[in-house]
């Protein structure tokens, strides 16, 4: 198999529309619009799914929705390893840290 190309039959008309009208309904536009969130590959963000990507998509969504969680978004950044230390900081010694600096820093 070539780079690129696809490894089954290509998806129907009907899926792609489906797959189309549920990304719509969680908010994205088009598929190059949900390639991050959803994890589609360059190919699948021009569109182009075989059948059996497609039912997995179109399923995945229909579960978020079926679950009536939040829409498919984007994963969380990575952290850097000095905003992890930040947020695993105590919030009375970040409070201090931010006094010695000049700061005024009121705590909960």
């Amino acid at each position: 198999m070539a780079f690129g190309q696809q490894s089954g039959p290509p998806a129907t008309a009907k899926q792609v529309q489906e797959l189309m009208n549920l990304l719509n309904d969680a908010g994205h536009t088009d598929f190059r619009d949900a390639r991050g969130p959803m994890g589609f590959t360059q190919r699948q963000a021009g569109g182009k799914f075989t059948r059996d990507e497609a039912e997995a998509f179109i399923d995945r969504l229909q579960g978020a929705v079926s679950e009536e969680s939040a829409p498919v978004t984007a994963p969380m950044p990575r952290l850097s390893a000095r905003e992890r230390m930040l947020q695993e900081l105590p919030a009375g010694q970040l409070a201090d840290e931010l006094r010695r600096r000049g700061w005024t820093a009121i705590e909960p």
